[in-house]
């Protein structure tokens, strides 16, 4: 599952270096591009879904339903401006095929990181969030990386509801607040192709901060 908004420059790029192997069907969704991004999407094999309404989390729930009618046995998401390194897929899907876990993050935290490709203020963020989350669920996280993976009857039992910057913290949480069993393993980060539509920004940054700590409180009072 890769949400997309105006990727065009990064999306084949991505779309390249999947693991086929380990990939029954990729699903793009192409969050209101106004450039060729569902067009290079779809000429690299990919299945495209349109989502219009602008959000992250809105783009990853009209992507779920896509896959309803055929549910998989476990779903990975990935960021489409190329900083995720799709090559650790296998490594990303090992715990929850050997049976070890349900919900799989890949932690740039504990991994490698190109310089830039982590602003200070997603550094400074990501270090709240996770100690939010140890003191409000007890979750031992060290990112809210958006490379992870996720068997199917677990994810769908979070009934995960968030349409924006709040989806992978409300993945989180509310797997916590399950009892789902969870690991982490170091990933590759790499610099983005093009500015991010969030943390290029201040009034993105501050957004999304606002969002995740939002989220946490909501799914800790039992929202």
């Amino acid at each position: 599952m890769i949400p997309a908004l105006d990727e065009e420059r990064a999306i084949g790029r991505v779309l390249a270096e999947l693991p086929r192997e380990h990939v029954r069907e990729v699903v793009v969704v192409d969050n209101g591009s106004t450039d060729r991004t569902a067009e290079v999407a779809r000429a690299a094999g990919a299945t495209v879904v349109h989502e219009p309404h602008r959000g992250y989390g809105a783009a990853c729930l009209a992507g779920l339903a896509r896959l309803r009618d055929r549910p998989p046995e476990i779903v990975a998401f990935l960021d489409a401006d190329g900083s995720d390194d799709p090559a650790q897929l296998p490594e990303l899907l090992e715990p929850i095929l050997a049976g070890r876990s349900d919900l799989v993050i890949g932690s740039r935290a504990l991994g490698e990181q190109e310089r830039g490709a982590l602003t200070p203020v997603q550094a400074a963020g990501n270090r709240l969030a996770v100690l939010l989350l140890r003191w409000a669920f007890g979750a031992r996280f060290t990112d809210l990386g958006p490379f992870r993976a996720v068997r199917w009857g677990a994810l769908e039992g979070l009934r995960m509801r968030d349409r924006d910057y709040g989806w992978t913290v409300e993945m989180q949480a509310r797997a916590a607040r399950a009892r789902l069993r969870t690991a982490e393993i170091p990933v590759r980060y790499r610099r983005r192709v093009g500015r991010s539509k969030i943390s290029g920004t201040l009034r993105g940054a501050a957004g999304a901060g606002w969002k995740i700590l939002f989220t946490i409180a909501r799914v800790r009072l039992g929202g």
